[in-house]
This record gives C-alpha cells, sequence and structure tokens, in this order.
C-alpha cells in the first residue's frame, strides 16, 4: 500500500480527483482522448496484487463504466522515490488533467511535479502534504475496522484472533484498537494477538506470520497487509479470516467472514467532476463509512444470521453518527484510563495514536 504511510497521515483529511483509464500490464498506454478528460493513476504494485492497488484500481474502471468522457489510463508496479517522479513527471507531460497518486511514498515526488504542472490537480492518497495544485485523500478505515471486529469476536471459538500488521504506525495501531474494541463489544473474553511483518506487499512472509498466529491459537485472523496471503493460510489451516483491502473471498471462500474494504469509485468520480467544472480545490479529504468509501465485504457462509444483525446495527449507528469508535472509557494495556467516559478522542489524537487498547497482545516496536 503506502509504505510507511504512517505518521504522515497526519494531515490525511483530503480532498480529491482522480483518473480513470484503460489497463495493461506495466502500463496503459493513453490513446487519443479528443475532448475526453485524460486523468491517470499511479500504483505502487500489481493492479492486481489481490489488495491494496487492486482497490484503487476498481475504483479507476468505476470511473472508466460511469464517466464516459473521461479517459482513465494506469501505471503500475512503480517504485517509491525517484522513479515514481520520473513516471508522475511523464504523465504530467501527456495532457492529464488529474493525476492520483496511491501509495505514501509519492506525496514529495507528487509535491515536486505539481510545482512544474501548476494547472494539474494531483490528488494524493494517504498522505498529508498539500499546495495549490495538491490535495491528500484517505478514509477512516477504523470504521470498517470495528464492525469487522464485531464479526470476528462473534464467530471465535478459542477467543484468540491473530492479526498479522505492516508496520507500527499510527493508521494501522489505530485499526487493531478499532477492530479489538468491536471484538470485545460482544466478547469481553476476546484477545487480539498481534504479529508485525516490517512489509506492506511480501505473500510469504504475511502468510507465514498468519500460520505462526495460528499455532499460537488463533482461530481467526485479520489483517492489515496488502496480499491475501494470510486469508490463504486461514483457509489451508482450516480457520476463519477478515480480509482487508477488497473482498478476498475468492482467495479464502470457506474462511472468510468479511473484510474491512475501500470503496474509491464514488470518490474519484465526484473529484473528476468538479475538476472538470472548476470547483476543484486542494484540500485534505478523510472520507467515512457514511461517505461509503469505507465498508465492509459481503458476508461469509460462515457468518450467523445473529452476527450479521449485530455487525449491521454497529455500521447503522456509525454512519448515523450515534456510535464513535474511540469513545471513553478506554484503557490501554495495562489497564490505565486514557481517555475519560465521555470522551471522544480527536482526529489529531487519531491521526498520532500510538497505544494498544486493553485486550491486545502484541508491542508497539519502533
Amino acid at each position: 500500500m503506502k509504505k510507511i504511510l504512517s505518521i504522515a497521515l497526519i494531515g490525511l483529511l483530503t480532498c480529491g480527483a482522480l483518473l480513470a483509464g484503460c489497463g495493461g500490464d506495466k502500463k496503459s498506454d493513453p490513446k487519443a482522448a479528443g475532448d475526453k478528460t485524460k486523468v491517470a493513476f499511479v500504483y505502487v504494485s500489481s493492479a492486481k496484487d489481490g489488495g491494496y492497488s487492486m482497490a484503487h484500481e476498481l475504483g479507476r474502471q468505476y470511473v472508466e463504466k460511469n464517466m464516459p468522457n473521461v479517459q482513465a489510463s494506469y501505471i503500475e508496479s512503480v517504485p517509491e522515490g525517484a522513479d515514481s517522479e520520473r513516471v508522475i513527471t511523464q504523465l504530467a507531460s501527456q495532457g492529464n488533467k488529474v493525476i492520483f497518486t496511491t501509495s505514501f511514498g509519492y506525496m514529495d515526488p507528487t509535491i515536486n511535479v505539481a510545482k512544474k504542472y501548476p494547472d494539474i490537480a494531483f490528488l494524493h492518497c494517504s498522505g498529508f502534504k498539500t499546495a495549490p495544485n495538491v490535495g491528500n485523500y484517505f478514509g477512516r478505515m477504523y470504521e470498517a475496522r470495528y464492525v469487522t471486529g464485531i464479526v470476528a469476536g462473534k464467530e471465535t471459538k478459542s477467543n484468540v484472533i491473530g492479526y498479522v500488521a505492516a508496520f507500527p504506525i499510527p493508521e494501522v495501531i489505530r485499526g487493531i484498537n478499532a477492530f479489538t474494541l468491536g471484538a470485545q463489544s460482544v466478547n469481553p473474553d476476546v484477545q487480539v494477538k498481534v504479529l508485525w511483518t516490517n512489509t506492506w506487499y511480501n505473500p510469504a512472509t504475511e502468510k507465514q506470520a498468519a500460520i505462526t498466529l495460528i499455532d499460537a491459537g488463533a482461530d481467526v485472523i485479520a489483517q492489515h497487509q496488502n496480499t491475501p496471503g494470510p486469508q490463504q493460510a486461514a483457509e489451508e489451516r482450516g480457520k476463519y479470516g477478515i480480509g482487508y483491502n477488497v473482498d478476498m473471498s475468492a482467495n479464502a471462500p470457506k474462511a472468510s467472514l468479511t473484510a474491512a474494504i475501500w470503496n474509491w469509485g464514488p470518490y474519484y468520480e465526484e473529484t473528476i467532476k468538479q475538476v472538470q467544472n472548476g470547483t476543484w480545490k486542494a484540500g485534505a479529504y478523510w472520507g467515512s463509512m457514511k461517505d461509503k468509501v469505507v465498508d465492509i465485504a459481503p458476508y461469509g457462509p460462515a457468518v450467523s444470521d445473529a452476527t450479521k444483525k449485530l455487525a449491521d446495527a454497529a455500521k447503522a449507528d456509525i454512519i448515523a453518527g450515534t456510535q464513535k469508535v474511540f469513545t471513553g472509557p478506554l484503557h490501554d494495556q495495562s489497564g490505565a484510563e486514557k481517555v475519560p467516559a465521555g470522551t471522544t478522542l480527536t482526529d489529531k489524537e487519531l491521526l498520532s495514536m500510538d497505544w494498544f487498547v486493553k485486550g491486545v497482545d502484541g508491542k508497539i516496536q519502533n
């Protein structure tokens, strides 16, 4: 996803614009656009990675399907750093009016290129910097994490849930805490074991981490990783899984309970429309379940009707604003009160979260 996506998240609230387009293995070649608005996307991994980049690619395809006046293209597997700046510059020189750079490590390259092309709208996913023609965007994935935690908490039999985690950054920590709180809301005895991989995209490593957690007693595997490796491990071991980024049930049809997913299409469509009609302004966008930017995947066959009812009710309350995920009383792993009763964490506090809630078995190691 966005390597080292973290701490940078402190500025996340974003606004956007986007691209759409054709595809290709390494990159898609834009054709003569005519009167169409040309937009482009840059992916850090394959558009078919089964996770993070695929979620953005599905958003691009949504634009392509619903906006006949837009030509969308993408370039995939672009390393962060100098290579990305070269690719972004290339896209800017090809007549694209909106460029979406979807990995955290693209933030500074995006800012650099934008200075040279002031008439192009640049949208960067997961970062915190903006400029007159650069916005950033992300979503409140912790809301979906909470709901999927309810599903896991109800379906576990061992009361041990494994969580394969990428990096100990606020975004990931926030998701683990939300997931744990959701599970605890229906099963106070739940323990969430965290295993760090220090990877975003390494199928073999992430799958092995899930196996390690299963061997430690976990009968449900959740993840903040960009590959379906952990879900495949759950499938092979006869356990349950909670996916991430996209619906991963195709990779683990028996194991899949649901997934915390991105739904970028409507956001991309709206952003492009704003650029087209001249109303787009650079800013920060942090979308929610209410905005439908984040959601949960369809329930798997193993999820009981009673569990579905509980999860659906929580989702409805979050969307209605009557339930806030991080409202006190909340305690950390030592039992110390971190959030008093009746108090809700601010966005600033959420974006800098560096502690685990009680019930998480794991350490935050930088």
